[in-house]
């Protein structure tokens, strides 16, 4: 895993990427989110598509709730960014959308958009 990160006037962010999975449950999460934490001192990750798990597009399985609660719960805003052209489900299309307009968690197709959305005084 490598951690990069990039301080702004508006907020310190980390980059996080990986060639292997690195977020495929809550405690996955919960550690890359201390790591960070711990490393950098951000409070805004950015995420490589590549380093979650396949089972987090899949909303029946429940672990992507289970992880954005933790985020929340440590007050992380994060961006995943990759391609979701492959995937169908509307579910999923509905809640990358409604998550888009939030203010904390966002899916987005580059790491340039990632770290824009974050930079934001949100």
């Amino acid at each position: 895993m490598k951690i990069e990160k990039i301080m702004t006037d508006e907020a310190n962010i980390a980059v996080v990427s990986s060639e292997e999975r690195i977020i495929v449950d809550t405690n996955s999460a919960l550690d890359l989110i201390m790591t960070v934490q711990y490393e950098t001192g951000a409070d805004r990750i950015v995420i490589d598509k590549d380093a979650v798990s396949e089972e987090f597009f899949i909303l029946s399985t429940g672990i992507a709730g289970e992880i954005l609660q933790k985020f929340m719960n440590y007050r992380i805003k994060a961006a995943i960014f990759g391609d979701y052209s492959k995937y169908t489900s509307k579910p999923l299309k509905d809640f990358i959308y409604e998550s888009n307009h939030g203010k904390d968690f966002f899916f987005v197709a580059t790491r340039e958009e990632a770290v824009d959305r974050l930079k934001k005084k949100l």
